[in-house]
This record gives structure tokens, C-alpha cells and sequence, in this order.
């Protein structure tokens, strides 16, 4: 079962490729966006429960669960809610669970990178996001500006697709709730997950490697692997990183 990032985003999860060729892969929409519902909560527990109908539709009782920045943060929750669902858990550059999950240091580490041309308009959009009628485009402009900085070599990225949106009901409701939380004990429950976990982190990722090395350490079965030279999408840049996560979950 793949989890995309966002939350809000568009499912991009078939950018994984040949990284998951000879597993079953099951991707969905989250909320936010059509073909999914448009409207709210936009919580922690929609999401979950969005999760298990999906596997509950399609008649599947078990499954392994990779998820990639926001859904990585997402699998965990939903190996605590349905730990007879859940056999395993590949977390790629997830969103952290310790603190605010590396929200505020990703944040900066993207700023810092924005290319020089996407300063301005970044500065403009983000008075706009900030005013009171925030909207999709915003959003996805915002994401657009930012996407560079998400790779640790600007110019070999993945491309920004043109029919990627980002919904700011779903981003900004989403992490909220993560928000709440986190805040609330989230790190002290991951010592109830006991299927194993394998971590990939990009080792030049905005998004900080304490991050995924913390909430490796909150774990009882958890494997680390530190991708060199890798942004927040590691297999782009070290193409197999995911597919070697897999298989080393597999024999585990």
C-alpha cells in the first residue's frame, strides 16, 4: 500500500517505478483532491480510516505499507490503529515524530535553496497564502517554486508535473492534526508498533536525517539507511534505494 506526501497532494506514487516491480502496489488519492472526496476533516483519523477502506475494498486483509514524506508519517499512524492490517513499514524521508517532525528545519533548508529566479515570485505567493483567501493555485505554485530544493542536485530532478495540484484545505487541516499530535505523546506510541520498519533517508534531503534516525530509535525493529548524495525522493537521484528497502524488509 503506497501513501503519497503532501498532504493535499496530488498521488505521484507511480514515479516509483521499477523501485517496487514485483509487489503488488496499491496506490489511492488522498483526500483533498478529485477523485477523492474534496471535503474534510482533514484529520489524522480521516486519513487512517481512508487507509483500511481502500485495503477493505479490495478484499485485502494484510499488507505491507510504503510511505514517502507525509505518508511516511501517515504509515505509522495507521500501523497503530490497525496493527493486524499493517506486516511492515518502508518509510521514505518521512516526516518525523519527535518535536514539530522536522517541519520548521525543512521549511528553512528549502528557503535556503529556492533558485535565485524563484525568489520573487515565492515572496509573492507566500504573501498570498498568507492573506485571507488562499488558494489551490497558490498552493501549487508555492510547491512548484519550492520543488528544486527537494534534491540534492537542483538539475538532475524529477520534473514538476503540470497536472500536479496541492489543495490548501487538505495541506493546512492535515497538519493540524499533526500538529495536535505530536503534541499529545505520538513519539511514546511508536514503542507499541511491532512490525519491522526500514527508513530510507536522503542524506541531502531538506527534511533533516535526525529526523528519520529518531524516529528509528522510538521503534523496537528498525533499520536505517542513509542514502548518499539523495534528496527528499531518494530513489530519483539513487535509483533501487527503495526497492533494496523492500527487500530487505521481505527477508525480515
Amino acid at each position: 500500500l503506497l501513501l503519497h506526501g503532501g498532504p493535499g497532494l496530488t498521488d505521484y506514487m507511480s514515479a516509483l517505478g521499477a523501485e517496487i516491480r514485483g509487489w503488488r502496489a496499491i496506490s489511492y488519492q488522498q483526500r483533498g483532491l478529485a477523485p477523492s472526496t474534496l471535503s474534510g476533516p482533514f484529520t489524522i483519523e480521516s486519513h487512517v480510516a481512508d487507509a483500511i477502506a481502500v485495503l477493505d475494498e479490495l478484499g485485502i486483509e494484510q499488507a505491507v505499507v510504503l510511505g514517502h514524506s507525509w505518508g511516511g508519517h501517515l504509515a505509522l499512524h495507521l500501523a497503530l490503529a490497525a496493527p493486524d492490517r499493517v506486516t511492515g513499514l518502508v518509510l521514505v524521508d518521512s516526516l518525523g515524530a519527535a518535536g514539530d517532525g522536522g517541519v520548521v528545519e525543512m521549511g528553512q533548508h528549502l528557503g535556503e535553496r529556492l533558485l535565485p529566479e524563484n525568489v520573487g515570485a515565492y515572496t509573492a505567493v507566500s504573501e498570498r497564502l498568507g492573506g485571507p483567501e488562499p488558494t489551490e493555485d497558490d498552493m501549487t505554485e508555492s510547491l512548484r517554486l519550492l520543488w528544486p530544493g527537494y534534491f540534492a542536485d537542483p538539475a538532475a530532478i524529477l520534473p514538476f508535473s503540470p497536472d500536479w495540484r496541492l489543495s490548501f484545505a487538505a495541506y493546512a487541516g492535515t497538519f493540524g492534526s499533526v500538529a495536535e499530535h505530536l503534541s499529545g505523546g505520538f513519539a511514546a506510541k511508536l514503542a507499541g508498533i511491532g512490525v519491522p520498519a526500514v527508513l530510507v533517508l536522503g542524506a541531502k534531503s531538506p527534511m533533516p536525517v535526525s529526523q528519520g534516525e529518531q524516529t528509528a530509535a522510538l521503534l523496537p525493529d528498525a533499520e536505517v539507511m542513509i542514502v548518499p548524495d539523495a534528496g527528499h525522493l531518494p530513489w530519483v537521484e539513487r535509483p533501487g534505494c527503495v526497492a533494496d528497502a523492500l527487500s530487505k524488509l521481505a527477508a525480515r
